[in-house]
Protein backbone atom coordinates (compact mmCIF):
# COMPACT_ATOMS: atom_id res chain seq x y z
CA UNK A 1 0.00 0.00 0.00
CA UNK A 2 1.46 3.89 -0.76
CA UNK A 3 1.75 6.10 1.44
CA UNK A 4 -0.69 9.13 1.12
CA UNK A 5 0.82 12.53 1.21
CA UNK A 6 -1.53 14.32 3.69
CA UNK A 7 -0.88 11.10 6.08
CA UNK A 8 2.82 12.33 5.15
CA UNK A 9 2.35 16.15 6.10
CA UNK A 10 0.49 15.09 9.36
CA UNK A 11 3.42 13.07 10.27
CA UNK A 12 5.67 16.22 9.65
CA UNK A 13 3.31 18.58 11.65
CA UNK A 14 3.44 15.58 14.40
CA UNK A 15 6.93 15.65 14.44
CA UNK A 16 7.80 19.65 14.60
CA UNK A 17 5.59 19.75 17.77
CA UNK A 18 5.94 16.07 19.30
CA UNK A 19 2.17 16.40 20.12
CA UNK A 20 -0.76 15.44 18.05
CA UNK A 21 -2.60 18.46 19.93
CA UNK A 22 -0.38 21.27 18.63
CA UNK A 23 -0.38 19.36 15.07
CA UNK A 24 -3.85 19.46 15.16
CA UNK A 25 -4.20 22.44 15.85
CA UNK A 26 -1.77 23.90 13.05
CA UNK A 27 -3.63 21.99 10.63
CA UNK A 28 -6.80 22.63 11.29
CA UNK A 29 -7.64 18.82 12.50
CA UNK A 30 -8.47 17.50 15.28
CA UNK A 31 -7.03 15.11 17.77
CA UNK A 32 -8.29 11.91 16.80
CA UNK A 33 -8.17 12.82 12.82
CA UNK A 34 -3.71 13.42 13.64
CA UNK A 35 -4.27 9.67 15.14
CA UNK A 36 -6.31 7.99 12.55
CA UNK A 37 -3.86 9.71 9.99
CA UNK A 38 -0.50 8.27 11.50
CA UNK A 39 -2.58 4.97 11.95
CA UNK A 40 -3.06 4.87 8.46
CA UNK A 41 0.28 5.91 7.91
CA UNK A 42 1.66 3.37 9.77
CA UNK A 43 -0.44 0.78 8.26
CA UNK A 44 1.08 2.02 4.50
CA UNK A 45 4.91 1.75 6.00
CA UNK A 46 4.32 -1.67 7.49
CA UNK A 47 6.03 0.11 11.05
CA UNK A 48 5.76 2.35 13.77
CA UNK A 49 6.64 5.96 12.75
CA UNK A 50 6.41 7.55 16.17
CA UNK A 51 7.33 6.46 19.82
CA UNK A 52 6.50 7.44 22.75
CA UNK A 53 9.13 9.55 24.79
CA UNK A 54 8.95 12.00 27.91
CA UNK A 55 7.15 14.91 26.70
CA UNK A 56 5.67 13.91 23.50
CA UNK A 57 6.77 11.65 20.52
CA UNK A 58 9.65 10.80 18.86
CA UNK A 59 10.23 9.52 15.27
CA UNK A 60 11.53 6.21 14.92
CA UNK A 61 13.87 5.68 12.32
CA UNK A 62 11.12 5.02 9.55
CA UNK A 63 9.86 7.86 10.75
CA UNK A 64 12.61 10.02 10.20
CA UNK A 65 12.61 8.59 6.64
CA UNK A 66 8.96 9.34 6.41
CA UNK A 67 9.82 13.11 7.09
CA UNK A 68 12.33 13.68 5.15
CA UNK A 69 9.52 12.81 1.71
CA UNK A 70 7.35 14.82 3.86
CA UNK A 71 9.40 17.86 3.54
CA UNK A 72 9.94 17.05 -0.27
CA UNK A 73 5.62 17.09 -0.33
CA UNK A 74 5.87 20.21 1.42
CA UNK A 75 8.38 21.75 -0.99
CA UNK A 76 6.73 20.80 -4.25
CA UNK A 77 2.96 22.17 -2.96
CA UNK A 78 4.73 25.27 -1.94
CA UNK A 79 6.34 25.78 -5.37
CA UNK A 80 2.93 25.57 -6.75
CA UNK A 81 1.51 27.95 -4.51
CA UNK A 82 3.69 30.32 -6.46
CA UNK A 83 4.48 29.23 -9.45
CA UNK A 84 7.58 30.56 -11.41
CA UNK A 85 9.53 31.29 -8.11
CA UNK A 86 11.62 29.38 -6.16
CA UNK A 87 10.10 28.66 -2.56
CA UNK A 88 12.00 29.18 0.41
CA UNK A 89 13.53 26.76 2.48
CA UNK A 90 13.69 28.22 5.36
CA UNK A 91 10.18 28.12 6.77
CA UNK A 92 8.23 26.66 9.58
CA UNK A 93 8.46 26.45 13.43
CA UNK A 94 11.91 25.69 15.19
CA UNK A 95 11.48 25.86 18.69
CA UNK A 96 14.74 25.87 21.45
CA UNK A 97 15.39 26.49 24.99
CA UNK A 98 18.22 28.37 26.21
CA UNK A 99 19.05 30.58 29.42
CA UNK A 100 17.91 33.55 29.84
CA UNK A 101 20.81 35.89 29.47
CA UNK A 102 21.75 33.73 26.00
CA UNK A 103 18.12 33.77 24.57
CA UNK A 104 18.11 38.18 25.15
CA UNK A 105 21.54 38.90 23.56
CA UNK A 106 22.69 36.61 21.28
CA UNK A 107 19.50 34.22 20.26
CA UNK A 108 16.75 37.47 20.08
CA UNK A 109 18.49 39.70 17.95
CA UNK A 110 20.07 36.59 15.54
CA UNK A 111 16.47 35.15 14.97
CA UNK A 112 15.56 38.72 14.29
CA UNK A 113 17.71 39.66 11.89
CA UNK A 114 17.50 36.10 9.51
CA UNK A 115 13.75 36.68 9.41
CA UNK A 116 14.22 39.91 7.81
CA UNK A 117 15.46 37.58 4.91
CA UNK A 118 13.40 34.58 5.66
CA UNK A 119 10.17 35.83 7.14
CA UNK A 120 7.91 32.58 6.50
CA UNK A 121 10.35 31.49 9.95
CA UNK A 122 9.20 31.21 13.70
CA UNK A 123 11.22 30.84 16.13
CA UNK A 124 10.00 29.52 19.37
CA UNK A 125 12.43 30.21 22.17
CA UNK A 126 12.01 28.84 25.89
CA UNK A 127 14.25 30.15 28.66
CA UNK A 128 15.42 27.92 31.16
CA UNK A 129 18.78 27.43 32.85
CA UNK A 130 19.31 23.80 33.34
CA UNK A 131 21.50 20.88 32.22
CA UNK A 132 20.75 19.55 28.42
CA UNK A 133 17.74 16.98 28.50
CA UNK A 134 18.12 13.48 27.90
CA UNK A 135 15.03 13.53 25.49
CA UNK A 136 14.53 16.61 23.57
CA UNK A 137 11.04 15.66 22.05
CA UNK A 138 9.47 18.75 20.36
CA UNK A 139 13.02 20.57 20.48
CA UNK A 140 15.42 21.35 17.84
CA UNK A 141 18.11 22.97 20.05
CA UNK A 142 19.20 23.63 23.45
CA UNK A 143 21.80 26.14 24.46
CA UNK A 144 22.87 25.05 27.95
CA UNK A 145 25.86 26.13 30.17
CA UNK A 146 28.51 23.62 30.93
CA UNK A 147 29.79 20.42 28.70
CA UNK A 148 26.30 18.24 28.38
CA UNK A 149 26.34 14.71 28.89
CA UNK A 150 23.83 13.65 26.25
CA UNK A 151 23.18 10.53 23.83
CA UNK A 152 21.60 10.82 20.74
CA UNK A 153 22.42 14.22 20.06
CA UNK A 154 24.86 16.17 18.78
CA UNK A 155 26.77 18.98 21.22
CA UNK A 156 29.07 21.67 20.18
CA UNK A 157 30.35 24.29 21.80
CA UNK A 158 29.03 27.71 20.71
CA UNK A 159 31.03 30.39 22.69
CA UNK A 160 32.42 31.43 26.12
CA UNK A 161 30.97 34.43 28.37
CA UNK A 162 32.62 35.75 31.83
CA UNK A 163 30.95 36.08 35.07
CA UNK A 164 31.93 38.76 37.84
CA UNK A 165 30.84 40.15 41.00
CA UNK A 166 29.77 43.47 40.79
CA UNK A 167 27.98 46.31 42.79
CA UNK A 168 26.01 49.68 42.57
CA UNK A 169 27.99 52.64 42.84
CA UNK A 170 24.97 53.62 45.65
CA UNK A 171 25.85 50.15 47.41
CA UNK A 172 29.09 50.73 47.51
CA UNK A 173 28.96 54.19 48.77
CA UNK A 174 26.85 53.17 51.72
CA UNK A 175 28.12 50.05 52.70
CA UNK A 176 31.90 50.51 51.22
CA UNK A 177 34.05 48.54 48.61
CA UNK A 178 35.46 44.82 49.61
CA UNK A 179 39.42 45.11 48.29
CA UNK A 180 39.60 41.34 49.41
CA UNK A 181 37.58 37.90 49.57
CA UNK A 182 37.58 38.07 53.13
CA UNK A 183 35.83 41.94 53.21
CA UNK A 184 33.23 40.30 50.41
CA UNK A 185 32.13 37.92 52.73
CA UNK A 186 30.30 40.82 55.23
CA UNK A 187 28.16 41.48 51.99
CA UNK A 188 25.25 39.66 51.11
CA UNK A 189 24.90 37.68 47.94
CA UNK A 190 22.49 38.08 44.82
CA UNK A 191 22.71 34.78 42.68
CA UNK A 192 20.38 32.23 41.62
CA UNK A 193 18.14 30.03 44.28
CA UNK A 194 20.84 27.82 45.76
CA UNK A 195 18.48 24.94 45.91
CA UNK A 196 16.98 25.16 42.58
CA UNK A 197 20.16 25.48 40.53
CA UNK A 198 20.58 22.79 37.99
CA UNK A 199 23.96 23.33 36.69
CA UNK A 200 27.25 22.56 38.38
CA UNK A 201 28.76 25.17 36.29
CA UNK A 202 27.13 27.80 37.79
CA UNK A 203 28.17 26.87 41.62
CA UNK A 204 31.06 30.00 41.63
CA UNK A 205 30.03 31.79 44.17
CA UNK A 206 29.12 29.34 46.96
CA UNK A 207 32.63 27.33 45.83
CA UNK A 208 34.40 31.13 45.88
CA UNK A 209 33.29 32.18 49.03
CA UNK A 210 31.28 29.62 50.50
CA UNK A 211 30.53 31.99 54.02
CA UNK A 212 29.12 34.44 51.19
CA UNK A 213 25.16 34.46 52.98
CA UNK A 214 22.53 34.79 49.95
CA UNK A 215 20.91 38.07 50.23
CA UNK A 216 18.65 37.90 47.16
CA UNK A 217 17.91 34.95 44.83
CA UNK A 218 16.10 34.02 41.74
CA UNK A 219 16.36 31.57 39.09
CA UNK A 220 16.54 34.65 36.44
CA UNK A 221 19.37 36.75 35.07
CA UNK A 222 17.40 39.50 34.73
CA UNK A 223 16.03 39.58 38.35
CA UNK A 224 20.07 39.39 39.54
CA UNK A 225 21.28 42.65 37.49
CA UNK A 226 17.82 44.58 38.37
CA UNK A 227 18.38 43.56 42.40
CA UNK A 228 22.40 44.60 42.30
CA UNK A 229 21.52 47.42 40.42
CA UNK A 230 18.88 48.48 43.22
CA UNK A 231 21.32 47.75 45.99
CA UNK A 232 20.26 44.60 47.19
CA UNK A 233 23.43 43.20 47.75
CA UNK A 234 26.46 42.40 45.69
CA UNK A 235 25.98 40.39 42.70
CA UNK A 236 27.55 37.44 40.35
CA UNK A 237 26.56 38.16 37.12
CA UNK A 238 27.49 37.86 33.16
CA UNK A 239 29.47 41.04 32.39
CA UNK A 240 28.02 41.19 29.09
CA UNK A 241 25.00 42.07 30.86
CA UNK A 242 26.35 43.95 33.59
CA UNK A 243 28.71 45.99 31.70
CA UNK A 244 25.59 47.44 29.84
CA UNK A 245 24.82 49.50 32.76
CA UNK A 246 27.37 52.34 33.93
CA UNK A 247 25.90 52.54 37.51
CA UNK A 248 27.74 48.88 38.24
CA UNK A 249 31.13 48.43 39.28
CA UNK A 250 33.09 45.74 38.71
CA UNK A 251 34.94 44.34 41.85
CA UNK A 252 37.83 42.11 42.71
CA UNK A 253 38.38 40.89 38.89
CA UNK A 254 41.61 39.43 39.42
CA UNK A 255 39.85 37.19 42.16
CA UNK A 256 36.27 37.06 40.61
CA UNK A 257 36.91 35.81 36.68
CA UNK A 258 34.45 32.60 36.21
CA UNK A 259 35.00 31.61 32.54
CA UNK A 260 32.13 28.81 30.94
CA UNK A 261 31.10 27.88 27.88
CA UNK A 262 28.05 27.64 26.02
CA UNK A 263 26.73 24.67 24.22
CA UNK A 264 24.21 23.96 21.36
CA UNK A 265 22.57 20.95 22.04
CA UNK A 266 20.63 19.20 18.66
CA UNK A 267 18.78 16.79 18.03
CA UNK A 268 20.45 13.90 15.16
CA UNK A 269 17.77 14.58 12.18
CA UNK A 270 17.24 18.15 13.46
CA UNK A 271 19.67 19.39 10.94
CA UNK A 272 18.19 17.61 7.86
CA UNK A 273 15.77 20.55 8.36
CA UNK A 274 17.00 24.04 6.61
CA UNK A 275 15.09 26.29 8.97
CA UNK A 276 17.23 24.78 12.20
CA UNK A 277 20.43 25.03 9.66
CA UNK A 278 19.90 28.53 9.31
CA UNK A 279 19.06 29.37 13.35
CA UNK A 280 22.35 27.22 14.15
CA UNK A 281 24.52 29.03 12.37
CA UNK A 282 22.65 32.45 12.77
CA UNK A 283 23.35 31.79 16.40
CA UNK A 284 27.28 30.99 15.51
CA UNK A 285 27.51 34.13 13.75
CA UNK A 286 25.98 36.08 16.49
CA UNK A 287 28.32 34.18 19.48
CA UNK A 288 31.25 34.98 17.20
CA UNK A 289 30.20 38.69 16.51
CA UNK A 290 29.74 39.40 20.37
CA UNK A 291 32.22 37.15 21.64
CA UNK A 292 34.62 40.41 23.08
CA UNK A 293 30.98 41.19 24.56
CA UNK A 294 30.71 37.81 26.41
CA UNK A 295 34.24 38.25 27.90
CA UNK A 296 33.19 41.52 29.71
CA UNK A 297 35.50 44.62 29.25
CA UNK A 298 38.16 43.29 32.03
CA UNK A 299 37.87 39.98 30.78
CA UNK A 300 40.82 39.05 28.68
CA UNK A 301 43.00 41.24 31.31
CA UNK A 302 41.20 38.61 34.07
CA UNK A 303 42.54 35.19 32.34
CA UNK A 304 45.17 36.52 31.01
CA UNK A 305 48.76 34.40 31.85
Amino acid sequence: MNANPDDLLVLLAVSRSAKFTTAAQVLGLNHTTVSRRIAALEKALGGRVLSRAAGGWELTELGAAAVAVAEQVEGAVRSLEKPGTTPDPVTGVVRMTATDGFSAYIAAPAVARLRRHHPGLSVEIITVTRRALQQRSGLDIEVVVGEPQVHRAEAAQLGEYMLGMYASRSYLAEYGTPRSVDELKAHPLVYFVDSMLQVDDLDAPRRLVPTMRDGLSSTNVFVHVEATRAGAGIGFLPCFAADLHPDLVRLLPDKFAELLPYWMVLRPDSMRRPAVAAVVQALREQTDAHREALMGRDGYAAIAP
